[in-house]
């Protein structure tokens, strides 16, 4: 028997969304059998490995307990000697303070293989989200990146003559950086930036100078943080475009770079502000530039709304409001599966029951031969999709997206039709069922799959709700809808959350979810007209549009 060698691969997350992981770093996590994070690492990276990895919080932030770091060498050791794949995963680069070389240093005594996978380093992202550059040719032509974990051991006399500083841990001690800088005769009105939770929807943004900043930011909370002090923070307003672009510069028109660079120096509009979220750096054109989206489908099905969504220029926050997953038995999609040849139709609704039913299928029977004289018709062009993956084409899609016109251009008679509906557990709606019946279809519901309420709001949108962060929150079903309530409901204890949705856009995919919006919610402002996830963006968009 060959025996199993284990490797432990330490793999930078970068600053936070999935987005800014690597390739690398994501095809080992995808392969991953023990994990081992530090707490600052994004709860969305933790979802890509498989369910049957092992995971370890071992902390590493400061102030919060933590494993000591020879606790996290052996558990690397231990793993990658039982013959592991271990995923090392740190916040940002696993070289920049990352406190790499103790591990690598027990991997290799007890002869362990590894592997670096590099990552990007919040000192270059966090800046780069923020729109700040870290290099101009006029204003910054270098810049240094330091760790104020110890104060005391940093050379502020050379520091204080750099043009652009990067401070990172520096949370806790900015009034001590402020005080060294200036001591160091460091200008007072020096430029600077603090961005917390960079490239993460709870991103917040503050603005000032070395004279107000310690003020501005005395009651707020700044770790995990970055900190960027040099004249390029100035820049910001300039690359951000619009209206913060003309009041910085006096100037109508685009000025040129040198020029701009002088009206800065003497703007009287930069002054420290606090910025609740801030969209990553895209093109002023872009259609949802500087609006945050929420996106209320379930974590399986939100990848491809929130992708295009970003496309598009939003910032997307995620807060799952259905979790889908098995019916509470088998046995009546069984016994159906078993009779397959007593049905003349087969419905599908949505792509959750092509998965479910065509995945229970495969269990029940080899040979797909099963299906042959059944014939399939399906609602939806993503229903459609999602069986055309499978290599199967549908006999019938109905010219609307809903599931109601389906039996209203149903190509055959119905009279005597046995039709199978293999459809959501609980809570979908029966008119089609009626439709069918009214026609004389004899149709046999099974229960294919089930979509839950998540136990708790997801923590970033409700902060982004909490905080008036949120432009637009979309549903694509009416159990969206309800569940976004209960969640509110139970994360708060009472109503007091309603008032957060006054100045939000509340978007739906099609008709019946704008009766459930209008119904729990009292409104609907943007409804798809192709009731599609393209068309519930371009509602969305035509929708701002109209508003400004």
């Amino acid at each position: 028997m060959v025996e199993q060698t284990g490797k432990v691969y330490l793999v930078g997350a970068g600053p936070g969304e999935v987005a800014y992981l690597t390739v690398r770093g994501y095809q080992l996590l995808r392969q991953a059998e023990v994990l081992v994070y530090d707490a600052l690492v994004d709860g969305e990276l933790l979802e890509l490995v498989p369910e049957t990895c092992i995971k370890f919080d071992v902390g590493k932030r400061g102030g919060r307990p933590s494993r000591i770091q020879t606790e996290i060498n052996d558990l690397l050791v231990q793993h990658c000697l039982q013959g592991k794949l271990v995923v090392r995963l740190k916040s940002g680069d696993p070289f920049i303070f990352g406190r790499s070389h103790s591990e690598i240093q027990a991997l290799k005594a007890a002869n362990c293989d590894y592997e670096v996978v590099p990552g990007l380093s919040s000192a270059l992202a966090a800046p780069l989200l923020a729109s700040i550059p870290l290099t101009d040719p006029v204003l910054s032509r270098c810049f240094a990146v330091v760790s104020a974990h110890d104060p005391e051991a940093l050379d502020w006399e050379a520091l204080s003559r750099l043009e652009t500083l990067v401070i990172l841990m520096g949370g806790q001690r900015l009034e001590e950086i402020v005080e060294r800088l200036r001591m160091q005769g460091r200008s007072p009105q020096t430029p600077i930036a603090i961005i917390r939770w960079a490239g993460q929807p709870q991103q917040q943004i503050w603005e000032g100078t070395l004279t107000d900043i310690v003020k501005e930011t005395a009651m707020a909370s700044l770790s995990p943080c970055v900190m960027v002090i040099g004249e390029v923070v100035r820049l910001r307003a300039y690359l951000q475009g619009g209206d913060n672009r003309r009041r910085a510069t006096g100037d109508r028109d685009m000025p040129d770079p040198v020029l701009y660079t002088l009206s800065l120096e003497t703007s009287p509009n930069f002054s420290a502000v606090q910025t609740p979220h801030s969209p990553l750096l895209s093109s002023p054109s872009s259609p949802l530039t500087n609006k945050t989206v929420l996106v209320t489908r379930s974590a399986s099905q939100s990848g491809q709304f929130s992708d295009r969504l970003r496309q598009a220029g939003a910032v997307v926050i995620e807060m799952p409001a259905l979790e889908i997953g098995p019916p509470s038995s088998w046995v009546e999609l069984d016994g159906a599966i078993a009779h397959l040849s007593d049905f003349d139709w087969l419905i599908l609704t949505s792509a959750n029951s092509v998965e479910y039913f065509f995945d229970r299928l495969a269990t029940q029977v080899q040979d797909i031969g099963a299906l042959a004289g059944l014939k399939i018709a399906v609602v939806g062009e993503k229903t459609a999709q999602c069986l055309a993956r499978r290599g199967i084409k549908p006999d019938f899609v109905p010219p609307e997206f809903v599931a109601d016109s389906l039996a209203a251009h149903f190509p055959d008679s119905l009279e005597g039709t046995q039709i199978l509906f293999p459809r959501v557990e609980s809570g979908g709606r029966d008119v089609l069922v009626k439709d069918f019946s009214d026609q004389g279809a004899i149709v046999t519901e099974v229960a294919a799959y089930e979509s839950r309420c998540p136990e708790a709001i997801a923590p970033e949108a409700l902060a982004a709700l909490q905080n008036h962060a949120v432009d637009v929150v979309t549903f694509a079903s009416s159990k969206t809808v309800k569940h976004f309530c209960q969640l509110l409901q139970q994360a708060q204890g009472d109503d007091s959350w309603q008032p957060w949705l006054n100045d939000v856009c509340i978007a739906s995919i099609g008709p019946q979810t704008s009766k459930a919006c209008e119904s729990v919610l009292g409104r609907v402002d943007a409804e798809a007209q192709e009731y599609t996830i393209e068309g519930l963006v371009q509602a969305i968009i035509q929708w701002l549009e109209r508003k400004n």
